[in-house]
């Protein structure tokens, strides 16, 4: 597998991914200008085993919650993006079926659509989140669980080179805590996978799969879905509920993480939050929160505009994201009340 994903075919691939929509970017820009010559080097470098990762810039959003992302150096989501080419299929076949996150076919729009069909079918629901996911996510044990289907060991060296990369970044964002059997040493475990990466993002299921198989398998809950750290168990027994989370915080001590302490069983029919909207059995609301924020993304947008610093055509993107996106919950009234009066005239073409 090495060998292939240093292949020159997978490199240019790898490059065509990560370059897509981003190609107006310096830093992109000026890797494209001598873009065989650094395809060659990444190529000798991961061939000698010389590969080392750049430095992330890091930065926090708050949507809808404050966190921590950290991009890594350009010619770097080249190196994530070949090895992700060739490891994402033997990693796929293993995942269940109602997995929403990061991967092709599924995402967040299929996610609530299963998340409502489970509503309907059921009268309760367990709701839980992983507290500090990335920040602790342990390596010695995701490295486990890659080398389970990973055998080559010139791809394990180059996965734990990407895992040791973000030691540093996220050493700040994880608080500690302590299972039974750790000592002090515990403390200085490398954990936690910046969440910018591309590799974050996959290795992230693949570290939750064999949770979500205890739970498919082990519990046998029929109705049960994950997006990254967010996962439901649905059941018309409060009781059933109550056992599994129990059974559910002993297996994830395995994995070193826990979930926040407030999860518990709830009627269906109070609406379940969840990727933005209030999921209930008949029909979804958009959160109240995520309305504010857009209307008040939406006033910068149009005083940038206004100011002649974005364009037309990055206004009008913005506002087609948002409504692409709220589209898939009862809406219509509250897309025309943020949108009501908002009618933009062009400066330029006569637009």
């Amino acid at each position: 597998m090495f060998a292939q994903i240093c292949a020159w075919n997978n490199l240019l691939l790898a490059h065509a991914r990560a370059s897509r929509g981003k190609r107006r970017q310096p830093n992109v820009a000026a890797f494209e200008r001598r873009l065989e010559d650094n395809l060659l080097a990444l190529q000798a470098e991961l061939l000698t085993k010389t590969y080392t990762p750049g430095s992330y810039a890091s930065f926090y959003i708050h949507e809808p919650k404050r966190r921590l992302i950290s991009a890594a150096p350009f010619r770097d989501r080249v190196i994530h993006h070949a090895l992700c080419n060739l490891i994402e299929p033997v990693f796929e076949r293993s995942f269940i079926f109602d997995s929403y996150a990061n991967r092709v076919g599924k995402g967040t729009h299929r996610a609530l659509d299963r998340c409502q069909q489970f509503a309907r079918r059921y009268r309760y629901a367990l709701q839980c989140d992983i507290r500090q996911f990335f920040p602790a996510i342990d390596h010695a044990l995701l490295a486990e669980t890659l080398a389970c289907k990973l055998p080559d060991p010139r791809v394990q060296w180059l996965c734990a080179r990407i895992m040791a990369s973000g030691v540093g970044v996220l050493s700040q964002a994880y608080e500690m805590v302590y299972f039974p059997g750790d000592d002090l040493f515990a403390a200085s475990r490398p954990r936690g996978l910046p969440i910018g990466n591309l590799t974050s993002q996959f290795w992230a299921n693949c570290f939750l799969n064999p949770f979500d198989h205890f739970v498919k398998r082990e519990l046998r809950c029929p109705a049960y879905l994950r997006y990254v750290d967010d996962f439901m168990l649905f059941a018309d027994d409060k009781a059933a509920l109550w056992e599994w989370r129990a059974a559910l915080t002993e297996r994830l001590a395995r994995f070193r993480l826990t979930i926040h302490p407030g999860a518990h069983p709830r009627p269906v029919a109070e609406g379940l939050p969840f990727l933005g909207f209030i999921i209930y059995p008949d029909r979804r609301r958009l959160k109240r929160r995520n309305g504010v924020h857009f209307r008040r993304k939406l006033r910068d947008v149009l005083a940038g505009y206004a100011a002649g610093r974005l364009s037309l055509e990055a206004v009008t993107a913005s506002v087609q994201g948002w409504v692409n996106h709220v589209r898939y919950g009862n809406t219509i009234g509250l897309r025309k009340a943020v949108l009501a009066g908002r009618r933009i005239t062009g400066r330029q073409h006569g637009v």
